[in-house]
């Protein structure tokens, strides 16, 4: 989901940050008001950050029927039906999503539905919606300059494509959108005489403000599952938060840092410390599995994101927080496509051996809230084995590490 997402454009509630894409159709209608402003917005974003303006910001307006064609024409270029399938396919595996969700389609309703601009990394131009392109709209415009003025030194496009895993990919989106959206709230303040440096409290209250959408006012995104909501949010709220604490730390500096050494999963995104400190994510071992007829599918990182969410939705908020106790996590799903099967292989690293015993328990928890059939045959307090909806099930536990095998033929 991340990585179409990441291949998309990412959009949050009021504003949108385009990826390198093809070129877009504008609208014929002139150039609105807004755009004199850019020149003494990017001068503004200079002074606070530090880094010089070299060149000046192409830009037009866009309907929502071109940006539709964007998006499509987008998806097209970038992913092909098959990982589409099986990106798909993991999430309904791992209990992310419904087992009738579309991908896809929900993907290009959304982003359609929440964009009010966008910077294009290839082009070197941004957009505004026709219908947003007012004299109102100028934080909109911010945030999309203050992308376009940090691709000017960093190059986003290639950024954001270096993310060598899932999880890498979000924390750099986080680190764009987080950056962005700090710039944009920072310049309010500093047209007012005043800064997000001066208190952290201050720096929550924005963020609340900035990530605060009416009730009713985005029906798709209302109707959307939780998790992918939550990794349209993430970027711009987790990573305002990590931006103030880079700052903070390293003032001016942190601008750039975050570039130059960009954190290497969201959990140094939800953690700065853990960012500071160059905590990395581990590669537990994944369970082993003698399959015939069967290939491998997709496989990578589940993150502690992922494992909050899967919490969510499958035990309780209050103990969805457990997944701060995460140390990494991989998965691989294997497929016989004669047979209509496919298999998930799933192992977790967690920070001590009694919070793998405890996870057990909450994930044993998962695998009966996301299954219609969940019927135990052999359960000890380090193992669980049983049948569930797509076959049976072996889950371990083995020093710090949770394993699991799912969907295996009877």
């Amino acid at each position: 989901m991340r990585r179409l997402i990441a291949l998309f454009v990412t959009v949050g509630l009021w504003i949108a940050a385009g990826q390198t894409a093809p070129a877009v159709e504008s609208t014929s209608a002139p150039k609105p008001e807004l755009f004199r402003e850019i020149e003494e917005i990017m001068k503004d974003l200079s002074e606070i950050t530090g880094l010089k303006m070299r060149r000046r910001v192409a830009s037009d307006t866009i309907n929502k029927d071109g940006l539709r064609k964007f998006l499509e024409e987008r998806l097209k270029e970038a992913v092909k039906p098959e990982e589409i399938r099986a990106e798909e396919l993991t999430l309904k595996k791992l209990g992310l999503v419904p087992q009738e969700f579309d991908l896809r389609k929900t993907t290009v309703d959304l982003l359609t539905e929440q964009a009010a601009a966008f910077y294009d990394y290839k082009k070197k131009k941004l957009f505004v919606m026709d219908s947003n392109a007012s004299m109102n709209d100028r934080a909109v415009l911010v945030h999309e300059l203050a992308h376009a003025l940090a691709d000017e030194h960093f190059n986003l496009g290639k950024y954001i494509i270096k993310g060598k895993s899932d999880d890498m990919a979000v924390a750099r989106q986080a680190v764009m959108e987080g950056q962005a959206t700090w710039l944009m709230t920072e310049y309010m303040l500093f047209k007012v005489g005043t800064s997000l440096r001066k208190a952290d409290t201050m720096a929550d209250m924005m963020n609340q403000m900035n990530n605060s959408p009416g009730a009713g006012a985005f029906p798709v995104f209302d109707s959307a599952p939780l998790y992918l909501k939550e990794s349209l949010i993430f970027p711009y709220t987790k990573g305002f938060s990590f931006q103030q604490a880079v700052i903070m730390k390293y003032g001016n500096q942190g601008f750039a840092e975050v570039f130059r050494n960009p954190p290497q999963s969201a959990q140094q995104i939800i953690h700065p410390e853990k960012y500071f400190k160059k905590v990395v994510p581990t590669q537990p071992e994944l369970p082993k599995v003698k399959l015939k007829g069967y290939r491998g599918l997709v496989g990578g990182g589940v993150g502690e994101f992922d494992h909050n969410i899967m919490l969510q939705l499958h035990t309780t908020s209050e103990e969805a927080v457990f997944a701060q106790y995460w140390r990494g996590a991989q998965y691989r799903i294997m497929e016989n496509r004669k047979a209509n099967r496919a298999v998930l292989q799933y192992a977790s690293e967690w920070e001590t051996e009694d919070n793998a015993l405890r996870f057990m328990q909450l994930y044993r928890r998962v695998l009966q809230h996301k299954w219609k059939k969940f019927e135990v045959t052999r359960e000890s307090p380090s193992e669980v084995d049983g049948v569930g909806d797509d076959g049976r099930f072996q889950v371990r536990v083995i020093g710090k590490l949770v394993t699991s095998v799912e969907g295996l033929p009877q």
